[in-house]
């Protein structure tokens, strides 16, 4: 760590990694990225140096990452080429940002659409389907001759299929890490989490096909939930009417424990939210504003025998009452 690198090398090398995460680099890319590291001594001993960095965050806490994750963004990180010169800006300042490789921050950066912490939008893809991204989510729209495929980055979406006015009448896909769901002339939800996904069906069917066993398909019907890991799909079950409301701000309780709802507020909320173990079981019923994760908060130690400790704006705990 003695030799100094001039800052543009630095960059460079940092603008080939992000070029070699995305999920379309091409043999081509990897061959022009051996070639730039060969190219002089210092090229390749910045790549070595960003890989170490990238080694040391594999002894950072989960909880520590997720919640520097957590931080807003302002809106310039949502465009892609924005995005990637300020990871290549930021690199050589600390190793941290490697944090972002891999993670939902990351893909919420660099993807085609996205939104912000606490943000809920609608968008209208090119053939009319209706798609609503829920707080922090992403996905690339790909439509081509063959197929309209989402890309589902992070987050979940919920997806209102329109009649494909292309002749071929091209299947619409939504793939997360986990599978792919085709729909069927459907209204429905898929939402990625770390070690699954899960797709809810409002109207039509879908078809859940798995990243390791694609030969397989798995028909989900009309109010049917399911959850699939990339090897398994578990048994159906009841959507509950109420499972796409956070498309109109809010957070419908039905007997729901209060870990889960605290869970749920979390995703739509910047920082750390966290529900004390000793009050997780607690049960909670009613309607709770997504768009103002405070006045959340307030209602709810209103309606428990609970309360809000804020140490910052940014560090919440949902504890026990005094």
């Amino acid at each position: 760590m003695d030799v100094i690198i001039a800052p543009a090398i630095v960059q460079r090398a940092a603008e080939w990694m992000a070029r070699l995460w995305s999920d379309d680099a091409s043999e081509e890319d990897y061959a022009a990225c051996a070639r730039w590291r060969a190219e002089h001594p210092h090229h390749d001993l910045a790549w070595q140096r960003l890989h170490a960095f990238e080694g040391k965050l594999h002894s950072v806490p989960r909880d520590a990452a997720r919640h520097v994750l957590r931080e807003p963004a302002p809106a310039a990180y949502l465009n892609r080429r924005r995005a990637l010169k300020l990871l290549a800006v930021l690199l050589p300042v600390g190793g941290m940002l490697y944090t972002l490789r891999g993670s939902d921050a990351w893909q919420v950066a660099t993807a085609g659409h996205s939104t912000a912490t606490g943000e809920i939008r609608e968008m209208r893809l090119p053939d009319g389907t209706r798609v609503v991204l829920a707080s922090a989510s992403a996905i690339d729209v790909r439509f081509s001759a063959a197929e309209r495929l989402l890309v589902l980055r992070a987050g979940e979406i919920l997806v209102t299929t329109a009649h494909d006015p292309d002749p071929a009448q091209r299947p619409l896909r939504v793939q997360s890490r986990h599978g792919t769901v085709q729909a069927l002339g459907t209204c429905f939800t898929v939402r990625q989490d770390e070690h699954s996904s899960r797709v809810a069906v409002f109207e039509g069917a879908v078809e859940i096909r798995l990243a390791h066993v694609p030969g397989n398909a798995v028909g989900i019907s009309t109010g049917q939930s399911a959850v699939f890991s990339a090897d398994i799909v578990q048994s159906a079950a009841p959507v509950p009417a109420s499972a796409a409301a956070w498309t109109k701000g809010v957070l419908v309780a039905d007997n729901m424990r209060l870990d889960v709802l605290i869970a749920e507020l979390a995703r739509y909320r910047p920082g750390l939210l966290r529900c004390d173990p000793a009050v997780a079981g607690l049960k909670v019923n009613g309607v709770f504003s997504l768009r103002d994760t405070d006045r959340a908060l307030h209602n709810l130690a209103l309606a428990l025998p609970v309360q809000i400790l804020a140490r910052t704006r940014y560090w919440v705990t949902v504890q026990a009452a005094n």
